[in-house]
């Protein structure tokens, strides 16, 4: 395993090293060391997540997704979207596909560099929860849509600790043992979110986050703050639109919706992880 043939993308800020191994040749991309190697930024080729595409016996194919520290997650939603055109341009799919994934399948639609995917329906909302956290008295509400997700509404988004807070709520004992994503969360006029995520498994604020950006637009229209289909402004500058088949949970088939890009192909040497 010298070198490893890769493709470089990135969803709404979210970048991510996606590895097709529809031949099963690159089984050593999926180890917890290989991905924590690759993924480091300045050293390595970094990104939020590595993406491994393997063949499915119900579906187009198969993903497994590995978060920056190695740890493999359910779902991802800004990882669906740019696995979803990675397919159709390797021609492992046509533009409407459905792949496997731990949270279940998922189904997708590809325009060029826009995809839209819908989601299985979110589970275990929870609302006006409070908890007393570092002299602060704080409401917050959770809602699992593929992975745990903390929504947390603030009147000044700039200058929220995102990374203080987000990381002490991320390890709080109400949401041991998984932990769970922060997001902070401000209205804006014209049934516009704007969105701040703080992301377990990367352990820092991310650009963006597609299933944080769908975990916070359900709970805003559950609460009655919007109206679906919803905008999302995320801090890396691009928009996501989020839409369900109802406003209130259980919220049936939810789709998520936004532009990917596509940075660069290439090889990644054995330095690159050793």
């Amino acid at each position: 395993m010298h070198e490893i043939p890769f493709t470089k993308m990135n969803g709404t800020g979210n970048d991510f090293i996606l590895i097709n191994n529809m031949s099963g040749a690159y089984d050593a991309v999926k180890q917890p060391a290989f991905v924590t190697a690759v993924c480091r930024r300045m050293v390595s080729l970094g990104a939020d997540g590595l993406i491994c595409i393997e063949p499915s016996g119900a579906c187009d194919f198969a993903w497994r997704f590995f978060n920056a520290d190695g740890s493999e997650a359910e779902m991802c939603g800004n990882g669906a979207r740019c696995a979803a055109r990675f397919a159709v341009e390797k021609g492992i799919a046509g533009p409407e596909l459905a792949f496997e994934t731990r949270a279940g399948v998922i189904r997708a639609q590809v325009a060029g560099s826009r995809v839209r995917v819908g989601l299985s329906s979110p589970a275990g909302l929870e609302t006006g929860i409070r908890l007393a956290v570092d002299g602060r008295d704080l409401e917050l509400h959770c809602l699992n849509t593929g992975v745990p997700h903390a929504v947390l509404f603030v009147d000044d988004l700039e200058n929220a600790p995102v990374e203080t807070l987000g990381r002490t709520l991320r390890y709080h004992a109400r949401f041991a043992p998984r932990g769970t994503n922060v997001n902070f969360v401000s209205q804006a006029a014209g049934n516009m979110l704007h969105i701040r995520t703080y992301e377990r498994g990367v352990e820092a604020e991310t650009l963006a986050c597609g299933t944080g950006s769908v975990a916070s637009a359900l709970i805003a229209a559950a609460l009655g703050r919007v109206v679906l289909p919803v905008d999302l402004q995320t801090r890396g500058g691009e928009q996501l639109r989020v839409d369900a088949e109802s406003p209130r949970s259980p919220f049936g088939q939810v789709y998520l919706e936004g532009g990917t890009r596509k940075v660069c192909d290439g090889m990644l040497c054995d330095e690159a992880w050793e």
